[in-house]
């Protein structure tokens, strides 16, 4: 896979990460590859919470689509609030 297919195959689950991680471009894709495993982190670490997980959820939900957005335009910037998290170096 080329760069953008991988940057954008790595938002849409967490299959589609994996996939992008292992079959995709990941020295180029390297960014969104992170962005994308931190917002999926995020979501699943706070979703068991009552009314913070949902708040949470909702703040995953709008970096999940502006990080799939960057990723189609080619722009790699990052996600407000957690997109300073480096789990890929």
């Amino acid at each position: 896979m080329d760069k953008r297919t991988t940057d954008v195959v790595a938002y849409l689950t967490w299959v589609g990460l994996l996939i992008a991680f292992i079959m995709g471009d990941r020295a180029a894709s390297r960014f969104h590859l992170n962005q994308a495993l931190v917002i999926w982190l995020a979501a699943t670490l706070f979703a068991w919470i009552p009314v913070v997980g949902w708040i949470c959820g909702l703040f995953c939900a709008v970096c999940w689509f502006i990080g799939i957005i960057n990723a189609a335009c080619g722009v790699e910037r990052e996600v407000p609030l957690i997109g300073h998290v480096h789990l890929i170096y």
